[in-house]
C-alpha cells in the first residue's frame, strides 16, 4: 500500500438528472495512477463506489484497493470471533457495503448507481472529500448536518456551495 497514490482533494460536483458526476480533478488522477493498466501502459478508467460502513455517504476508491480492503476486513473477522468461535459475517458486510465497479470517461465523470445515491440522499450535488486510502462522496446537506463530520468537511462544504450561489 505505500506506493499508492493518496486521495487528497476535495470539491462539489453538479449531479445533472441522469446521476452523471465527475470525480473532481485532485481526486481523479490517484484512482487512475492507483488502477492497474490495460496491458497497454494505460490506466483503466473504473472507480469501485460503495456506501460507507458509518457514515451516511458513499466510499470510492481504486480497483487495487479492493484486495487490500477485502484483506483487512478478513483479518478483523479472524480478530474477532463471535461468542461460539464463528467468524461475524457482518464485519464484511458492513466494511464492503454496497460496491460496484463503475467505468468513468477522461473527464472523471461517471454515473451514481441509484440505489447507493437514494442512500447516501445525494441529489443534484455531491461534495468529494479525500480520506488518503479512498475519498467520500456526500450530499452537503448531510455532511454538514452530520455530528462527526469535521468542521474543516463542514466549512469546505459551506463555501463551495456559497461560492457557486447554491442554497443549502
Amino acid at each position: 500500500m505505500s506506493e499508492r497514490e493518496l486521495y487528497q482533494g476535495y470539491g462539489l460536483q453538479a449531479v445533472d438528472e441522469k446521476g452523471r458526476v465527475a470525480i473532481p480533478a485532485s481526486l481523479r488522477g490517484s484512482v487512475e495512477a492507483n488502477n492497474p493498466d490495460d496491458g497497454e501502459g494505460k490506466a483503466i478508467r473504473k472507480l469501485i463506489l460503495s456506501t460507507h460502513p458509518r457514515e451516511n455517504c458513499l466510499i470510492g476508491y481504486d480497483l487495487r484497493y479492493t484486495a487490500h480492503l477485502a484483506e483487512r476486513l478478513t483479518a478483523r473477522e479472524l480478530a474477532n470471533p463471535g461468542d461460539d468461535g464463528d467468524i461475524d459475517y457482518n464485519i464484511k458486510r458492513k466494511g464492503g457495503g454496497a460496491a460496484e465497479s463503475l467505468p468513468f470517461d477522461a473527464s472523471g465523470r461517471f454515473i451514481l448507481p441509484p440505489f447507493p445515491r437514494f442512500q447516501a440522499q445525494i441529489g443534484a450535488h455531491a461534495f468529494f472529500w479525500g480520506v488518503l486510502d479512498f475519498f467520500e462522496v456526500w450530499d452537503p446537506k448531510t455532511l454538514i448536518e452530520c455530528d462527526s463530520a469535521t468542521d474543516v468537511q463542514k466549512a469546505a462544504a459551506r463555501f463551495f456551495m456559497a461560492e457557486k450561489g447554491i442554497a443549502l
